[in-house]
């Protein structure tokens, strides 16, 4: 499980035109297949606190929920393993973060730092969480799946981010298993490529396939896994060149290598 205290950058560098066009293929896909069984899995919400893109300042709906966290800290500090105020904890810290996404005429994406602080406190909600029930939610695994995904994305290294990789699949797991939908086993399928399990990736892949309801939902299944199955390879291969250029630098991080999953949000959002 990540660590709550961790920070993280993102999983494309979208500079490349041409990675650029393929990225916001991927995403466009993932988005329509989203959109969807949002309302499924969690039900009604408020599109823009998912997206960052509300009618008022964001920074107000930001403070609001901060707010919420903090009263719901000072709850826990009497009852610090209640289940159902750690779940509302998380939400809160979530909705922050959300608020704080700031959105740009033309889509791009940029998150601050105080999102990025109000993630991993939602993080860190969510680890305590999962350690004060035996039943996690799957409503809310289906949200914290996304925010800790957007957290790898924003690592500053490799092993950072492939740890918060690691997390979201987790979480997706669980969302997953509630709600076995076309929309969340998809998601399963592309974080268990990014973790580099591809035997399990397929497998899943092949569960995904089952849930598609005529040719065209399974074309863009297809072509949403087969770019997060190439985009996997491609980040495997560049962690290797990290870690060797790692070791030749004495073990400190080369200044000199990206991390490929630097940059998503800039690219017109996550989708998800």
């Amino acid at each position: 499980m990540a660590s709550g205290k961790q920070e993280h950058k993102m999983l494309f560098d979208l500079r490349s035109g041409r990675r650029r066009g393929m990225v916001k293929v991927v995403y466009g896909v993932l988005a329509v297949l989203m959109g969807a069984s949002l309302f499924l899995t969690v039900g009604p919400v408020n599109i823009g606190e998912i997206f960052g893109n509300n009618s008022g300042s964001s920074t107000d709906a930001a403070q609001i929920y901060e707010e919420q966290a903090e009263r719901l800290e000072v709850k826990l500090k009497k009852d610090p393993e209640n289940p159902e105020l750690l779940q509302s904890l998380t939400r809160a810290n979530i909705n922050a973060g959300n608020a704080g996404v700031k959105v740009e005429p033309n889509g791009a994406r940029s998150v601050t730092p105080e999102a990025v602080e109000s993630y991993q406190k939602a993080d860190q909600a969510w680890t305590e969480y999962l350690e004060a029930t035996d039943q996690p939610s799957a409503g809310l695994a289906q949200v914290v799946a996304p925010m800790l995904f957007q957290l790898a994305e924003l690592s500053s290294s490799y092993a950072e981010a492939e740890t918060r990789l690691e997390a979201a699949t987790e979480a997706q797991k669980i969302a997953a298993k509630g709600q076995p939908t076309l929309n969340s086993l998809a998601t399963l399928a592309r974080y268990t490529y990014l973790t580099g399990d591809f035997k399990l990736a397929d497998q899943v892949r092949a569960e995904t396939m089952k849930k598609a309801n005529s040719e065209s939902e399974r074309e863009a299944v297809e072509k949403f896994l087969d770019e997060a199955e190439k985009s996997a390879h491609a980040f495997a291969k560049s962690a290797k060149a990290a870690e060797k250029a790692e070791k030749a630098n004495g073990g400190k991080p080369s200044e000199t290598l990206e991390n490929p999953l630097n940059g998503g949000l800039t690219g017109g959002g996550l989708g998800e």
